[in-house]
């Protein structure tokens, strides 16, 4: 599914966030996120969950995890020799994907509004530590697979070892800026401030593929598949 063509729109009604509130005993919850969120949406909520086509949102405003973008752009965006790269070598990947997914929702009526993460939340140190050991192994890996010439692994632990770095989000914001498209800073994380958007009637939904923006309070999603 292509979030430029469907979109997967995840209606939250009344009822479906008294059950589902109701039924978090039941789930196990992370400090970042909370684990079978999706499949019990899916399981006891099946009605609020919608695919529709993106031209339904003309003269929409959408609030769009702007981190969440550049981390599916730098991963998929891509040649044979890895992620696209300017004459000087820096990596252009994050903006290509920005650039053409921009002008296309633009193109459908939607008026997007991208939302950058800010400091992350003291809860999330433990899980950053996490992500980093994860990263060091993927690195070991990858040299292994590198000496021994397997194409295939080398690819597999690049792609893990990809990171949103702040110069990514900088090259992005002077994009927008160029493209006359809104941006904003988000004092913590992205998707809890697109909920905050959606809640104050700024924006309809939030686009981002972490289902915490619903729990935060955003009551329409729009969770993006492929590039």
């Amino acid at each position: 599914m292509s979030f430029f063509v469907n979109s997967l729109q995840i209606v939250i009604t009344e009822y479906s966030v008294i059950v589902i509130w109701f039924l978090f005993k039941n789930i196990q919850i992370f400090a970042m996120g909370i684990l079978n969120l999706t499949k019990l949406l899916a399981d006891v909520a099946p009605q609020a969950i919608k695919e529709t086509d993106i031209k339904t949102y003309f003269g929409r405003k959408i609030a769009i995890d702007a981190s969440m973008c550049l981390y599916q752009f730098l991963i998929a965006v891509r040649n044979e020799s890895g992620q696209l790269t300017s004459i000087d070598g820096e990596t252009t990947s994050h903006l290509l994907g920005t650039f053409y997914r921009t002008i296309r929702l633009v193109e459908n009526g939607i008026k997007p509004v991208y939302v950058f993460d800010g400091k992350p939340p003291d809860l999330k140190s433990g899980e950053l530590s996490k992500r980093q050991e994860k990263r060091v192994e993927a690195q070991k890996a990858l040299d292994v697979a590198t000496e021994a010439g397997d194409v295939a692994e080398m690819d597999k632990f690049n792609r893990r070892l990809v990171k949103v770095t702040r110069q990514h989000a900088e090259d992005a914001k002077q994009l927008l800026s160029l493209m006359g498209i809104p941006y904003i800073d988000a004092p913590c994380e992205a998707e809890a401030q697109c909920a905050a958007m959606v809640k104050a009637g700024k924006v309809f939904a939030t686009a981002t593929e972490d289902m915490d923006a619903l729990t935060f309070g955003s009551k329409v999603l729009f969770a993006p598949h492929d590039v």
